[in-house]
């Protein structure tokens, strides 16, 4: 009697959601559908699942997503959806979880200070100068560019420079070209692309061999990284370690940057009045960073979230808005619904930076804005990322204006991250 009725008791505490099972999964076919269940169940939808052991969570309001992600983090790890991820990044902070995890945060944190990453920005000042330097014969010739495929490239160089300075600069000199190349060119996440990342590990090993042969010490993050010190043992990081986190650093550091600059400069092509505003704080400012320019990122980051959907699992049972979560449980959370729940955003679709003032800011709870996730496992590189992002505004939009040829809205792919399905064309109009 007494299982049955602890059964009955969890039964009628579970959180509504429809009868059709759905696997959820980061792709094309599943936003339709979270965007319908949120309308018809509220903050807290529980979905049956088609080949899941147990059923899903899909979780909509701040309070629950605070519960889940800060407050009571320890009863949850990354969930489902990072096998694909794994395989290209092997187990960096992206997908470890547990003790390891924690012990690489602590290690790795202090390379992310924001002292330390204002000393990159010199570099990130001369390639984005190159940059403009070809974007300024573009507009003398009326030639159009490909943006999508310039802000790859440029965010790659960047993270790249940022992790093995002059390293990168012997190798180009040695083939002509980096073989990281491709990260930029290849769109396709796919299992061919996987092996090819993979196998630059070979080159990032023989920059750490080097390094260590010749007792060199750079100002970079990969000899931060190789100079990192568990707090508790003194040990070093192991290489394989060390190794993962760097192809990590790769691609996260590459992929949200260049993503959120094609947004961004394809919203101020369409908002006339936000691109003269952004002028006017760009023509006063010294220099970077300008307060109006991270309004104007922050805006993009709301609408264009890169990773657009994320889940964890529950380690032991819980509760959620007064339903009961049993351990085992995936839950799944979509910051680009989040980001457009008129509760905390009065019209949503329209891109208005001015949101992101401060005394507007203040007004909103702070998890109804999560472009980077948050807690403790919030983008150790976010801080990198806005440096980063905000002095290309600066720069660029000093010289330049972007108009966008393409079709309006362009189509989005909602894949693991959100990115235009096509590259975005654009005419450089010098200022």
């Amino acid at each position: 009697m007494r299982n049955e009725g602890m059964t009955q008791m969890t039964e009628e505490s579970l959180a509504p959601g429809p009868e059709r099972p759905w696997d959820i999964d980061a792709n094309d076919e599943t936003l339709p559908v979270l965007q319908g269940l949120q309308a018809q169940y509220g903050d807290v939808v529980r979905v049956r699942t088609v080949t899941r052991p147990s059923d899903s969570l899909v979780l909509f309001g701040p309070d629950e997503l605070r519960w889940v992600l800060l407050t009571n983090r320890q009863n949850y790890k990354k969930g489902v959806g990072l096998e694909r991820v794994k395989m290209l990044l092997g187990n960096g902070l992206i997908v470890s979880d547990g003790d390891f995890w924690a012990r690489q945060r602590r290690m790795m944190q202090p390379a992310f200070h924001s002292r330390v990453i204002k000393q990159f920005g010199g570099l990130i000042e001369r390639h984005n100068l190159a940059l403009l330097d070809r974007w300024a014969e573009r507009a003398a010739d009326g030639q159009p560019i490909n943006l999508t495929r310039d802000t790859s490239e440029l965010s790659l160089n960047i993270v790249l420079q940022a992790l093995f300075s002059v390293d990168l600069d012997k190798l180009t000199n040695e083939v002509g070209e980096h073989p990281f190349t491709m990260i930029a060119r290849d769109s396709q996440r796919d299992l061919r692309f996987a092996q090819q990342f993979r196998a630059l590990t070979k080159l990032v090993r023989q920059m750490i061999e080097d390094r260590r042969r010749e007792q060199r010490v750079e100002m970079d993050f990969l000899s931060m990284l190789m100079e990192a010190r568990d707090k508790d043992t003194g040990e070093a990081m192991p290489e394989r370690a060390l190794i993962d986190e760097i192809m990590s650093l790769i691609v996260a550091g590459h992929e949200t940057t260049a993503s959120t600059l094609n947004w961004t400069w394809y919203r101020l092509s369409q908002h006339a009045d936000v691109e003269a505003r952004l002028h006017a704080a760009v023509d006063a400012a010294p220099a970077a960073p300008v307060p109006y320019a991270e309004q104007v990122l922050h805006e993009t980051l709301r609408l264009y979230p890169p990773v657009w959907l994320f889940s964890r699992r529950s380690l032991g049972d819980d509760k959620l808005g007064g339903y009961h979560v049993p351990a085992g449980t995936d839950l799944f959370i979509s910051p680009w619904l989040l980001h457009r729940d008129t509760r905390f955003w009065s019209d949503p679709e329209a891109y208005q930076p001015e949101r992101f003032a401060p005394e507007i800011e203040a007004t909103r709870p702070k998890f109804c804005f999560i472009p980077f996730s948050a807690g403790a496992r919030h983008c150790i590189g976010e801080g990198f990322a806005m440096i980063e992002m905000n002095q290309h505004l600066y720069l660029a939009a000093r010289r330049f204006r972007l108009k966008y040829l393409g079709p309006v809205p362009p189509p989005a792919e909602f894949q693991i991250n959100l990115r235009t399905r096509e590259d975005l064309s654009m005419q450089v109009v010098a200022r």
